[in-house]
């Protein structure tokens, strides 16, 4: 998808077979499950199922394509020497042009192997980019949280996860967690994410 594309609900004209253009979007997301990096894409056009219309159906064209393009890509799981867990965690600060939520993304590594991943549009609106990006890590973290139980229960040990974030706002707050007034709206991530790097 191009990063310049803004995708919205304006009322142009509608495609002639909306089910053709559902029944490909069910078949790209069957394909996320290998081609993680289509994710993001085919969850942008995914949210205009119910009216899609020429501009979207312009930008679903443009996926298959780019997998035909690349069709010997794909994930690739290597053995590791270290179980050591890395999450890399981002946000898109209120780009939906239709209702200004944000789309949380993150991607969990477990030694050089990448092992979870997710794009998803964020259920409330975000008041500030830090808001945005808090509740990507917490969503991360959640999933870090499962991966370790589980690596638990197979007698697996691994080193103290790091998360990656590019928000310095989100990093001070992590270092000084006291409350600010301005971060009481997203006061339980907050809380959720402080709580597990004080326990590493």
């Amino acid at each position: 998808m191009l990063s310049s594309l803004r995708l919205t609900a304006d009322e142009s004209v509608s495609v002639d077979d909306p089910t053709l253009y559902r029944s490909i979007l069910g078949a790209l997301q069957y394909a996320t499950v290998t081609r993680l990096e289509i994710s993001f894409s085919v969850n942008r056009v995914c949210q205009y199922m119910h009216k899609p219309q020429i501009h979207h159906w312009k930008a679903v064209k443009r996926i298959p394509r780019y997998l035909v393009g690349t069709s010997t890509h794909g994930l690739l799981l290597n053995p590791s020497p270290n179980y050591s867990i890395t999450a890399y965690s981002d946000s898109n600060w209120a780009t939906d042009l239709d209702d200004r939520k944000s789309t949380t993304g993150y991607c969990i590594f477990v030694g050089r192997n990448l092992v979870s991943w997710s794009s998803k549009k964020q259920k409330v609106v975000s008041r500030s980019s830090t808001d945005a990006e808090y509740r990507s890590i917490a969503a991360a973290l959640t999933n870090i949280t499962w991966i370790q139980s589980l690596m638990t229960e197979l007698r697996i040990s691994s080193s103290t996860p790091i998360i990656h974030s590019d928000n310095l706002s989100v990093v001070h707050i992590v270092v000084n967690p006291v409350l600010h007034s301005l971060s009481k709206h997203f006061e339980l991530d907050l809380h959720f994410v402080c709580d597990r790097v004080q326990h590493k």
